[in-house]
């Protein structure tokens, strides 16, 4: 049977809920949701265990807040005896537009704290990650508020159609493979 590590990165505590930097929790639990699971309070993160068409997930939002994410994906990898290429970790960035998903097998982290402690943790870069873009329309010196800010009312049509549109590539990434997602994810222009 087929194992695979979902991660959503965010921080925990409600000021951070539905906050652009922490759109990966939002998928992570949608997907969860989908699939009639339950996340649950479990070592260094929320975890739900979830079977669907011959495969298991293993589903976390760590709960070491965004700079520590590696020490909670180490963590999982080791206690399911699974390789990096086995999980996803799905995460905010801002060099892509609101109207895009980049699913990738591995790179660098464009500056994301939350991949930079992953890549720490495991000492490479070679894991996948699905990045969701959320823009980048913020004044000068004004970037940490526009993370960590809510989505805008004309946003939300369109990020819950990303958010859905990510569950499916949770699921693709797991039977079609990421190579055959990444053909149909990466070019897809997402419009409200």
């Amino acid at each position: 049977m087929n194992k695979f590590l979902i991660v959503g990165l965010g921080n925990i505590g409600n000021e951070y809920a539905h906050t652009r930097h922490n759109i990966g929790f939002d998928v992570v639990a949608a997907f969860v949701q989908k699939h009639g699971g339950t996340l649950s309070s479990a070592r260094l993160a929320y975890h739900a265990e979830l079977r669907w068409k011959g495969r298991i997930f293993h589903c976390i939002l760590p709960t070491t807040y965004m700079n520590r994410s590696g020490a909670a994906v180490r963590y999982w990898l080791d206690k399911e005896k699974m390789s990096p290429e086995q999980a996803l970790v799905i995460l905010d960035d801002l060099a892509l537009p609101l109207s895009k998903l980049r699913l990738r097998p591995s790179g660098s982290d464009a500056g994301h704290n939350g991949l930079k402690d992953i890549q720490a943790a495991l000492g490479h870069i070679n894991y996948p990650r699905l990045r969701f873009g959320i823009g980048n329309d913020y004044p000068k010196g004004r970037q940490a508020d526009f993370v960590l800010g809510r989505w805008l009312p004309d946003e939300e049509p369109l990020v819950q159609k990303k958010i859905a549109r990510s569950v499916e590539v949770i699921e693709g990434f797991a039977t079609v493979g990421l190579q055959a997602m990444m053909n149909t994810v990466n070019n897809q222009e997402f419009t409200p």
